[in-house]
């Protein structure tokens, strides 16, 4: 008998479906990947992904968007600036605060890293006329959407069980950052 990688009972997900999650999976390496390339941790390169995408931030802030105490940023903030990644800046308009600000140096390195992969992935799509596109952002979008919806209100208790099936439209929501996702685009 053949493993289909499947749970018994279970029809096999379409490979649209695979592939989606051959992206995810993939997306993950070339996470660590970049990782490597800067020689930092998972939680370090979030912090980085954060830096670059909105510019200097307040220790409290990233703490904020990584979803860790302010302690625990502490360390990652001082362990990219052990391996020259950031600096603590003060800042311009409040005496009391200070902001992590991106090394220029790193922020080239990682971009080096991530737009070739940005610019080719964009490139596949000159390959789709006009109405296939508009096929693809929809089918993207409805994907988009599914995971959202599968996410927690604000206030919603975590493994609770919703109380009915979820509204097919999106709902306004009000979402803390988690620990995991920013996008690389520029």
């Amino acid at each position: 008998m053949q493993d289909s990688g499947q749970a018994p009972g279970r029809d096999p997900a379409r490979r649209s479906t695979r592939l989606l999650r051959d992206i995810l999976d993939t997306n993950e390496e070339f996470e660590q990947h970049v990782g490597r390339t800067l020689a930092i941790n998972a939680t370090d390169l979030q912090a980085m992904e954060h830096l670059i995408m909105h510019g200097p931030l307040p220790p409290t802030e990233l703490s904020r968007r990584l979803n860790i105490s302010t302690a625990a940023v502490t360390t990652v903030i001082d362990r990219l600036i052990g391996v020259g990644h950031v600096t603590r800046q003060q800042h311009p308009t409040d005496r009391r605060s200070v902001l992590v600000v991106p090394n220029p140096r790193s922020v080239e390195s990682a971009m080096s890293t991530l737009m070739p992969m940005i610019m080719g992935i964009d490139r596949v799509l000159d390959e789709f006329d006009d109405t296939e596109k508009l096929v693809i952002e929809r089918y993207l979008d409805r994907v988009v959407t599914i995971y959202r919806d599968q996410l927690p209100e604000a206030g919603d208790t975590a493994g609770a069980k919703p109380a009915g099936p979820k509204p097919a439209a999106p709902r306004s929501r009000v979402r803390a950052p988690g620990p995991r996702r920013t996008s690389w685009m520029p």
